[in-house]
């Protein structure tokens, strides 16, 4: 079978497009496409088939994640440049809801605005295990590998834990330890936030894709765990910088959605046997 794909990236977050239904491949072919040795190479594939605008994410490791921030951004970019519509301004359904983007540039290189959901810091939204009288974990002691971080718990759809502590390269094992601690049921994707005087640094473990070059909804998460632990202003854009680059932020009242700005850049199409 010849599969026609579309190459995008989003901050070095990469990705192959698949104009299909996530049934037209098996887990272990995305887990082929997506080797960087024997495959195309990318951190997941994203696939856009059905009605309307559509992403429906399965990662390099063939998991299948609710939510990608970055990717998101790559599906709105494909689908003003493949020609599959002229409005700049469309929901795209996914398994975490219909997120609104807003392509404000476009081409090769775009820039695309997208309005996640509200987060919760609800423990059972990400989930969490943790005792019935918790109705949050911000920066919460949280007792990890012999040591106790802060801990602040986000769910953007998806799980993310936020850990602000100056840890170094501890993280390395401190986050693949948090990432499979029992208490996260569904795994956990793990932020490693650092302030700074113009906004946040950040390093991510991402379910499914390890260390990655960025995570739009990890972004999102570690500016709501900075607002909520005070270290950011609600309000205000935030600068969120990842190893692939800063994407913009901002976190208004609690139950309203969040903005996320950043770009989305075509890299090439092609055609693979499977």
């Amino acid at each position: 079978m010849a599969l026609r794909f579309s190459k995008y990236e989003g901050l070095g977050n990469d990705f192959l497009i698949v104009e299909a239904t996530p049934d037209a491949l098996t887990a272990a072919q995305v887990v082929a496409l997506c080797d960087r040795h024997r495959g195309v190479g990318g951190d997941g594939v994203l696939f856009t088939g059905g009605d309307g605008p559509t992403m429906r994410v399965v990662n390099a490791d063939g998991s299948v994640p609710e939510m990608c921030g970055n990717g998101i951004r790559c599906v709105a970019l494909h689908r003003i440049r493949s020609g599959h519509g002229s409005e700049r301004d469309f929901d795209v359904a996914t398994d975490a809801g219909p997120h609104h983007c807003r392509v404000l540039e476009s081409g090769e290189h775009g820039l695309v605005e997208v309005t996640m959901r509200a987060a919760s810091l609800k423990p059972g939204d990400l989930p969490v295990v943790v005792g019935a009288a918790v109705d949050s974990l911000i920066d919460a002691p949280f007792e990890i590998g012999g040591r106790t971080l802060s801990l602040t718990a986000v769910s953007m759809g998806n799980p993310h834990a936020v850990v602000f502590d100056d840890v170094g390269d501890d993280r390395l094992e401190l986050g693949p330890a948090l990432q499979a601690d029992a208490r996260f049921p569904q795994g956990v994707n793990v932020g490693f936030a650092r302030q700074t005087d113009d906004g946040l640094v950040l390093d991510v473990l991402e379910r499914g894709a390890g260390w990655t070059q960025a995570c739009g909804t990890g972004a999102c998460a570690a500016a709501v765990a900075a607002v909520e632990t005070g270290r950011a202003r609600r309000g205000q854009p935030l600068q969120v910088r990842l190893p692939g680059g800063p994407l913009t932020i901002l976190v208004g009242d609690p139950a309203a959605p969040i903005l996320m700005t950043g770009p989305a850049r075509h890299v090439f199409d092609g055609t693979v046997e499977i």
